[in-house]
């Protein structure tokens, strides 16, 4: 049978200097040295993946914060209009309280505040 090998793995054995026959059965060294290049390949594509999803996930609160951000702002130029609109209001009250307690009372009027 023949022994198959990935260009990743057929990269990292060159790079450890061992070279393992084409054929099958493979000595248990052979093996060994055969799994042990598998392990890094699986770990190095684990750390990209998980690298991967940790950019994914800080793209994400980013991109939350932002728009959390831009609604705060939103909220707080809301407030101030309608700071200044109780303050108009609170303004006319007065006036108008005012007003009407400078005149005499007059039967069956009520002021409610």
């Amino acid at each position: 049978r023949q022994l198959c090998l990935t260009e990743e793995e057929k990269r990292l054995l060159a790079q450890e200097g061992v070279t393992l026959p084409s054929t099958l059965p493979l000595t248990q060294a052979e093996e060994r040295i055969l799994k042990k290049v598998r392990r890094k390949i699986r770990n190095k594509q684990s750390a990209q993946d998980s690298r991967r999803r940790k950019k994914e996930y800080l793209d994400g609160l980013e991109s939350r914060a932002a728009a959390c951000s831009a609604q705060n702002q939103e909220l707080q130029k809301k407030v101030q209009e309608l700071e200044k609109l109780n303050r108009s209001l609170l303004q006319q009250l007065q006036a108008l309280i005012t007003r009407t307690s400078n005149k005499a009372a007059q039967t069956g009027t009520c002021v409610l505040v």
